[in-house]
């Protein structure tokens, strides 16, 4: 961080704590939320990036009067040591981006008669009830009433303007009125006559509406209030055409004003029976509910109901897989020419970023990346979310790996790749933990498995071959993969990070990706992955099985195997893939792609 950068974070932290002073509270807490607890944040939410200057996404700023800093997990440590560098803002180390050990850290921090602040309306209900007990225990008073940010950011952004639009068919299959009808005898079965729902993929997928007010998901800003027969979209005015909004009212579904979301819920009649789901909604949100109102705790129908992709939606998404891949066939065949060129013309990872982004708009059905573009090279590559600028990127020089992941969203899907080539010459060990990574993804694609097994339980399946080397990774094997939605969708994940509860079973049509992976920092970084989709694979006297079929379509560089570490059915799946891969992108390119595609699925 430059000594000017550093001065305006100061400046900001010593803002904030003349307002803790104004306000009377000893600290104060920024998540990385916003009242919908997105992934990825508009503009307005982004407090903690803005006090701290740490870009990851996944962080919670604290700071009292002597002490400011950033819990973060170990996918983002390298990021946030160089970002939060001469900041005065130190780095908390946690396990994982779900570990909430800053609640213990208050706890221990705070002294009975204290007080620490926090806006409500982005915080998760569930850390704000385990927050509270702890802060009770203490005698610390908890203030969710009140958004420093507000006093202290002058040029704060309001809400985003861009407008919804249409998810219509042939990709929408399935009709907004089938759907609520759905939604409705869950709402039933629970005993609830009306549901709010805050999550915007939730909401996004309930609707089919899209948006673009969060960089790589296409929704938008909302809440949605569900009745047995009516239903109310709250929505910022104009972001609604009304050309839209009457298709919206013919099924029963009105439009207003984003704001009125919290009277809507103060105004529910007695005897009215609600269903929210506690792990999807902010403190806010729940405290702004009519004390007469009964409220029914259980976990969104529609996230379970996205998750499990029909079968013509899966028709869509394995055509946008071949797109994606004749894509990826056109950027690799240029990438390895610029390779061999980079003495003539230097190459860094901003390049690829930019033809990668380039050769997937090319393609029909591309809206936009599904996620930053990870393009490390060597030590670059062991940042596991790493992100190149053009202030800070590698020239990609010498010999080693260089690892790229990355992802598109299409009007018939969204995808998420990560594939490694070698540059120059490669060691044995680089072959080596290569061919550990690929011989965990191909445990997992090749595993079947009981339908309703928790999703969790399956990650040590990849990881079985890499713990036999004594090396493991830290972050999951897998995340769910939403419909041209979310890149990372609930409720399943493939992660020892996630109990497993029965909401996390694996069904069929689930989408899921599998991406083990090797990082030696200051060295190298490999990961290999593919999105899978869980089919029905037949019904034995112990019950229905499950396998998956692997949708992503893009060879593996088997110039970084280490072919005697390989079994012969291990040989055998990879061959096979290869040649589906050929088989299945050869009609989509020519030339110079088409050359790369025959070359790089040569059978080993």
């Amino acid at each position: 961080m430059s000594l000017t950068a550093a001065n305006i974070f100061a400046d900001r932290l010593a803002a904030l704590r003349q307002a803790m002073r104004r306000h009377g509270v000893d600290a104060v807490i920024v998540p990385s939320s916003d009242p919908h607890l997105s992934e990825y944040l508009p503009p307005r939410w982004k407090g903690r990036e803005w006090l701290s200057g740490f870009t990851g996404s996944v962080g919670t700023f604290i700071a009292t009067q002597d002490f400011a800093g950033v819990w973060t997990d170990g996918r983002y440590w390298t990021q946030a040591e160089t970002e939060l560098a001469g900041s005065g803002i130190a780095l908390m180390k946690i396990a994982s981006g779900a570990s909430t050990e800053y609640v213990a850290w208050l706890a221990a921090t705070l002294q009975a008669g204290q007080a620490v602040a926090v806006d409500g309306t982005v915080l998760g209900l569930a850390i704000a009830r385990l927050l509270q007990g702890a802060l009770d225990a203490k005698g610390v008073t908890l203030r969710a009433d009140i958004d420093l940010l507000d006093d202290v950011w002058n040029d704060r952004p309001g809400l985003p303007h861009d407008p919804v639009y249409e998810h219509a068919p042939p990709y929408a299959a399935t009709p907004r009125t089938e759907k609520l009808a759905a939604l409705h005898a869950a709402m039933r079965e629970q005993g609830a006559d009306r549901h709010l729902i805050s999550t915007l993929d939730d909401i996004a997928y309930l609707f089919n509406l899209r948006g673009s007010d969060v960089n790589f998901n296409p929704v938008f800003v909302a809440h949605a209030l569900v009745g047995l027969d009516h239903a109310t979209l709250f929505v910022d005015q104009g972001k609604v055409k009304p050309s839209l909004a009457a298709k919206l009212t013919a099924d029963g579904i009105t439009v207003a004003p984003y704001e009125r979301a919290a009277a809507a819920l103060a105004e529910l009649p007695p005897g009215a029976v609600l269903l929210l789901d506690p792990r999807r909604i902010t403190h806010g949100t729940r405290q702004a509910v009519a004390a007469h109102v009964k409220v029914v705790e259980a976990i969104n129908p529609t996230t379970f109901a996205k998750s499990r992709k029909t079968e013509a939606e899966a028709v869509h998404v394995r055509a946008t897989m071949e797109q994606d891949g004749a894509a990826l066939c056109e950027f690799f065949a240029w990438l390895e020419e610029a390779l061999a060129r980079r003495h003539e013309k230097s190459l860094d990872e901003v390049d690829i970023d930019r033809h990668i982004t380039a050769a997937r708009a090319r393609r029909p059905g591309f809206v936009s990346p599904s996620f930053g573009t990870i393009a490390g090279f060597q030590a670059n590559g062991a940042i596991m979310h790493y992100r190149a600028t053009e202030e800070h990127c590698a020239v990609i020089d010498g010999d080693g790996l260089l690892l790229i992941d990355s992802g598109g969203q299409y009007i018939g899907g969204t995808t998420d790749i990560t594939r490694v080539v070698p540059v120059g010459d490669i060691t044995a060990e680089h072959r080596r933990d290569f061919t550990l990574v690929l011989k965990g993804m191909m445990a997992l694609s090749a595993t079947r498995f009981p339908r309703g097994t928790k999703a969790p339980l399956l990650d040590a399946i990849a990881r079985a071959p890499i713990w036999s080397a004594g090396i493991d990774f830290g972050h999951g094997t897998g995340h769910g993969v939403g419909f041209f939605l979310n890149v990372h969708e609930g409720p399943h994940a493939i992660t020892p990070s996630l109990m497993p509860e029965p909401h996390t079973a694996m069904e069929p049509g689930m989408i899921t990706s599998i991406e083990p992976g090797i990082y030696r920092p200051g060295k190298w970084g490999i990961r290999i992955e593919n999105l899978v989709l869980n089919r029905a694979d037949g019904t034995t006297e112990f019950g229905e099985f499950l396998r998956f079929e692997t949708l992503t379509l893009c060879p593996i560089d088997t110039r970084c195997i280490d072919r005697a570490l390989l079994r012969d059915d291990e040989i055998a799946w990879l061959n096979d893939y290869h040649a589906t891969v050929r088989e299945r992108l050869g009609p989509l390119v020519d030339g110079a792609a088409l050359a790369w595609l025959n070359e790089r699925t040569q059978p080993l």
